[in-house]
């Protein structure tokens, strides 16, 4: 299953509305966005400065006597303004451009602070965001503290630190919980499972961290799975309804039974069901002479030929540093008195996966007793498939577990008490294991399902299994 690249993307301005922007595209950008502030600078200073000297200058050299005292108190409030705007420094440089306040003094009354609405007066400010502000009025919206920073970030208009801004929108991995670090060109990338949104480092792709081999998550570092006997990784959550030995088994196996028997599907012969390790499912596959396997890794596979298959007897215990200990397999001889001589399960999988594994398999069986011939992977594995969505669907709708084929039948009732409600994490993943189905690549599994469950929902199933059994086609 392919993963998502995501990449996050913010626009940078002199002053920055710190708006995200994503793609729908598999890449895109993020950029921490950024504004600064200043104070008034040296050379407007100077400016203003050098100006009042001369008009100062000319006045004395004139003779002339201000009478108003109101002109010279206020031309001596600007003068000590300026004084001390000289002594503030010079404002900040951000990307080759500086970053200025207003550029002069507003008269007095006139300059109002766009934090406490009052009149600024002479002094220092700060012009950011398009109006001023008295410095310890200009706080940051997270932790209401000044900002006195010379850059600040901006969100929804409002203004932050920018630590406080990347602790609170920055994202940050869900493996190694640290934030997630920016590339070459300063943006930040993950990546992201398409169906658990679990964003992560992509270097997480290439240091070895371990999947589920169930839900398909990543193993944070804060979290152990459990390592079965072949090296395969089972997240806690999936581990709660793991199928671990072949007793554990026979119940869901009934369960499929009366979901096609409600179908009107019954399969008369006696199947036998086993419970295998990853090392005997793939030697019984190489033992077999027909069918299809283009899938990366087997999980189940229905048998015609006559073959020893080791089967798990006991369920396994978990040791020390959460791995599967104490396996109890032993031989079990396959002998064939029909077309189909045993149906194998992969161990260690979650209830709903275990099932839709096995309502795949036990169509395969079906088609065989049934006299369905050399059927193409596309048709043969398509409806399999579309049999194993439609038990997910009807266990995910149910909620406690009756399916739906199989509710009016007798012992439905005593089915259900069984299996009890569903956890909400449980449902979440048949939604996933029924996400998988749709979303596959593959020609035969996922152009075959999806070919397959258009002619089931056009013309329903019985008349689609009578068409392929006549055709070797689905209907169109």
């Amino acid at each position: 299953m392919g993963l998502l690249n995501k990449i996050f993307k913010g626009s940078s301005h002199k002053i920055s509305w710190g708006q995200h922007h994503g793609k729908n595209a598999d890449d895109g950008f993020w950029n921490e966005p950024s504004s600064s502030w200043g104070v008034q600078s040296d050379s407007e200073n100077e400016d203003i400065d050098h100006a009042i000297a001369l008009s100062l200058s000319e006045e004395q050299n004139k003779g002339k006597e201000i009478d108003n005292k109101s002109y010279e108190e206020e031309d001596e409030q600007l003068a000590r303004a300026l004084q001390e705007s000289l002594n503030a420094g010079s404002p900040p440089h951000y990307n080759g451009s500086i970053y200025r306040p207003l550029p002069f003094f507003f008269p007095s009354g006139f300059r109002i602070c766009a934090g406490c609405k009052r009149e600024i007066g002479h002094g220092r400010y700060l012009s950011c965001m398009g109006t001023v502000w008295h410095p310890e009025c200009f706080r940051c919206h997270a932790c209401d503290q000044p900002i006195s920073d010379y850059e600040f970030s901006m969100h929804e208009n409002f203004p932050y630190h920018k630590s406080c801004y990347r602790e609170l929108y920055h994202p940050k991995c869900d493996v190694c919980k640290q934030f997630i670090p920016t590339n070459r060109s300063g943006l930040v990338e993950y990546r992201a499972h398409p169906f658990w949104m679990q964003k992560y480092c992509p270097s997480h792709e290439r240091d070895g961290t371990p999947r589920c081999c169930s839900c398909e998550r990543m193993e944070p570092r804060d979290t152990k799975y459990v390592t079965l006997d072949d090296g395969r990784k089972l997240c806690l959550e999936c581990l709660n309804s793991a199928i671990m030995d072949n007793s554990e088994c026979q119940p869901l196996y009934l369960d499929i039974q009366e979901f096609y028997e409600g179908l009107n599907m019954k399969v008369e012969q006696q199947i036998p069901l086993l419970l295998v390790e990853r090392q005997a499912l793939n030697e019984a596959r190489e033992g077999e002479k027909n069918g299809h396997h283009d899938v990366s890794e087997t999980r189940g596979l229905c048998l015609s030929e006559e073959q020893i298959v080791t089967r798990i007897l006991r369920r396994p215990i978990i040791g020390p540093g959460y791995r599967i200990m104490d396996i109890i397999t032993g031989p079990y001889r396959l002998v064939r008195q029909c077309d189909v001589t045993a149906i194998l399960v992969l161990y260690g999988l979650p209830r709903l996966l275990t099932g839709s594994i096995l309502a795949h398999e036990m169509m395969h069986a079906w088609l065989r007793l049934k006299g369905f011939r050399a059927l193409s992977p596309v048709v043969e594995e398509g409806i399999c498939q579309v049999l194993a969505h439609m038990w997910l669907d009807s266990e995910i709708i149910s909620g406690t577990g009756t399916n739906v084929a199989s509710s009016s039948s007798s012992s439905s009732s005593s089915t259900s008490s069984k299996k009890g409600p569903r956890s909400q994490f449980e449902r979440k993943l048949g939604e996933f294991f029924k996400h998988q189905i749709e979303s596959d690549t593959s020609s035969a599994y996922g152009d075959g399902f999806r070919a397959g469950n258009q002619a089931v929902l056009r013309y329903g199933l019985r008349r689609t299994l009578d068409h392929i059994k006549y055709t070797g086609t689905f209907p169109y």
